[in-house]
């Protein structure tokens, strides 16, 4: 029997990597990496690779059971200010005309110095609208060049019917078209247009893409279809791709700390993704990515996207000195410089050596100091070199050089500087790790992660080069992500299909649950996830009235877990007494429901004659992550069949009342596969009525974990 596989492609702005992964096992087949085709188109490219990963490991076509490709092409054009402009017709009526108005007409989005979003903006009484005025109010944005039409009117996401109307106009006079309600069904105006401003100005150049790679695959005969990496971790189906594009935004930057979480087992902690030109910096915590708003030019979008900090620190960052000091790391890295890293040549290059220095582009300062043999080539001093120096980059790590070709480079520099090779590579990885603190202790603190509980985690080519001298200033453990260099594009191979709907409403009744729970569930089958897969996770934002349905789901019959078998005994009481920082001996294992384990910390602490019981309970899944941990938590274990007993007297037990109201408890519940967060229930009626919609399907003796805590 031929085997199954699944294709990851990333294309990157030099190099566009591929790899082949078993579907059963998860195993990498095959990893292949060729110059990316700019001239050619990245279509090309991409038949090129597919072509050559097939024939080279004799995959056939039909044995691909999944194919997908991370972008950097919308948040490339946004970079560059490549974008189409934008038509904004804003619609209103009444009292609400004036502020509609105002909130449509989007400011042109400044992207890169000099380089604008650019947007023309017309008004319709919403009363007044007929298929004449709308046609008029087109052809005016046309005549100013406007490209793409965004129709945006007050109140769309109740009633789209008015934005429809523009959108099927526009594409009758063979333009691309998009309303705010396609893009956020959530209040507020302003930032539901300029996210679909945004959107807008990517569909001409996406969809041009689109179609050449789907195309391309096509043309490789595989029959599965094309999926495209999002900026939340999941993959959505190219058709999704031609109508929000905003949704690949960043992408790229989320393929890697997918890929991570696939292989490795990290409760909480920081992974880095570390390249020749920067470094990409996300949290991990319960085992799962932190997402945010994302913003672009400065300005808030509704996009939900993976919170990633980018640094210009990393592998072929250039060392600058002046009057005989070293002064800073980067921010131009060797790449931009077009040179060679001095720890990856050989040591007969540097024959006679002598120290220079360079400007990498112009207008930087004459300081980038790099290395030139009797042939006269010249080779950066970078963090690659110092690292490698100072023994950070483990033995066959693909980051590891040339020892011999480094040790004379850094000797140079050290005679040049008066001091010592090691001195010098030293400061420089203590000026690296500078820049690098203050984010790492803003990400810890913005979500109060524990300090005592973190691994840092290196992917990317230059992982080694970064991770290991930051875990030693911070005394934190860490390790290097399995098949690190790869780790974004076996991430694009193993994402999971992701949706989600956001919608402003107060109070949400439990038909307002169960409408947005069939609306994602609909619309992630629409994305390509085979519907037996679909979980859907309901979060309620009772402060800005938010309600969140995220849907994930898999392309094929089967949930991922990596082969992973269950922790024993032993690791479980080793992981939670970690996690928890407190002594094995004080560990139970409570019970083991579905994927999950309940484990109980009870430490009883004396003082004087008095004694006192702190509560502390962690849940761990099959793979030894940890997914919940917390003090003065309370646990409960019950049938579904007794929910309107022990577990409605179990939330109550820890209810806060008084005269103006209840205040119930934060509670998470774990039952077969499944963590159901439902800390953002203000009522035991909107608790209840999420809970009966989330466990209809469980047989009535089937057991469920309860955590609550005040």
């Amino acid at each position: 029997m031929s085997k199954k596989v699944r294709i990851g492609i990333d294309v990157g702005g030099t190099f566009t990597d591929a790899v082949a992964i078993d579907n059963e096992t998860y195993d990498v087949i095959a990893k292949l990496k060729i110059p990316t085709t700019h001239e050619e188109g990245v279509a090309q490219g991409i038949v090129k690779i597919i072509e050559k990963l097939l024939l080279e490991n004799s995959i056939a076509p039909e044995d691909v059971m999944f194919i997908a490709h991370g972008t950097t092409q919308a948040t490339n054009a946004l970079l560059e200010g490549d974008v189409a402009k934008v038509g904004i017709i804003g619609m209103g009526t009444g009292m609400d005309a004036r502020t509609a108005k105002k909130e449509t007409a989007i400011e042109h989005i400044e992207l890169a110095p000099s380089k604008y979003l650019t947007s023309e903006h017309t008004f319709m009484d919403s009363a007044k609208i007929t298929n004449e005025a709308i046609e008029q109010a087109i052809r005016e944005l046309v005549s100013e060049d406007c490209q793409v039409i965004v129709a945006s009117e007050a109140y769309s996401v109740d009633d789209p019917e008015n934005e429809l109307s523009v959108i099927n106009k526009a594409q009758e006079m063979e333009l691309y078209a998009t309303g705010g309600h396609e893009i956020s069904q959530l209040y507020g105006l302003k930032m539901r247009t300029r996210t679909a401003v945004v959107n807008a100005s990517l569909i001409p150049k996406m969809m041009q893409t689109a179609n050449m790679t789907e195309d391309a695959v096509l043309n490789t005969n595989i029959q599965s279809g094309l999926m495209i990496m999002r900026c939340d971790g999941g993959v959505m189906s190219i058709n999704e791709v031609r109508q929000r594009p905003i949704l690949t935004m960043l992408s790229g930057l989320a393929a890697g700390v997918a890929g991570a979480l696939m292989y490795e087992k990290v409760s909480d902690g920081i992974f880095f993704e570390v390249g020749g030109t920067s470094v990409d910096i996300s949290v991990i915590k319960n085992g799962k990515v932190m997402i945010k708003y994302a913003q672009v030019g400065g300005h808030k979008t509704y996009l939900r996207s993976l919170d990633v900090r980018t640094l210009a620190v990393a592998g072929g960052s250039m060392i600058r000195a002046k009057d005989g000091k070293i002064t800073d790391v980067g921010p131009r890295s060797a790449h931009i410089a077009g040179l060679e890293y001095e720890c990856f040549t050989e040591i007969e290059n540097l024959s006679a050596p002598q120290i220079d220095f360079v400007s990498p582009r112009e207008g930087d300062p004459n300081e980038y100091a790099v290395i030139k043999g009797s042939t006269g080539t010249a080779y950066s001093y970078t963090l690659a070199g110092a690292a490698n120096l100072l023994g950070y980059v483990p033995a066959d790590d693909y980051a590891q050089g040339n020892g011999e070709a480094n040790q004379l480079a850094w000797n140079t520099l050290g005679a040049y500087l008066g001091i010592s090779a090691e001195e010098a590579a030293t400061e420089v990885v203590r000026l690296a790790v500078e820049k690098l603190v203050p984010v790492i202790d803003e990400l810890i603190d913005e979500y109060e992660m524990d300090r005592n509980f973190i691994t840092l985690v290196g992917g990317g080519g230059s992982g080694a080069i970064v991770v290991p001298a930051l875990a030693k200033h911070f005394d934190y453990k860490w390790k290097l992500a399995k098949n690190a260099p790869y780790i974004s594009t076996i991430g694009v191979a193993l994402a999971m299909v992701r949706e989600q709907i956001e919608r402003s409403i107060n109070n949400p009744t439990e038909q307002d649950i169960k409408k947005i729970r069939a609306d994602v569930i609909e619309k992630i089958i629409q994305s390509g996830a085979n519907e037996e897969t679909v979980e859907v996770n309901i979060e309620i934002d009772s402060q800005r009235n938010i309600v969140r349905a995220v849907a994930t789901g898999a392309t094929e019959l089967r949930q991922k877990n990596l082969g992973a078998e269950d922790v024993n005994e032993a690791d479980l009481k080793k992981i939670t007494s970690e996690a928890l920082g407190i002594e094995e001996s004080s560990v139970t294992h409570i019970a083991k429901v579905g994927r999950w384990h309940l484990m109980d910390g009870l430490v009883i602490k004396k003082k004087f004659l008095f004694k006192s019981k702190q509560n502390n309970v962690c849940v761990i899944d099959r793979e030894g992550v940890v997914r919940f941990k917390r003090s003065n938590a309370y646990y409960l274990t019950f049938k579904k069949s007794q929910t309107a007993s022990d577990f409605l007297s179990f939330v109550d037990d820890y209810t806060i009342y008084s005269d103006a109201n209840a205040t119930i408890p934060k509670v998470f519940l774990f039952y077969k596969e499944k963590m159901l967060d439902l800390t953002g229930m203000q009522t035991i009626e909107q608790l209840t009525s999420i809970m009966d919609v989330e466990t209809e399907n469980l047989e009535s003796n089937e057991e469920i974990i309860a955590v609550a805590y005040k």
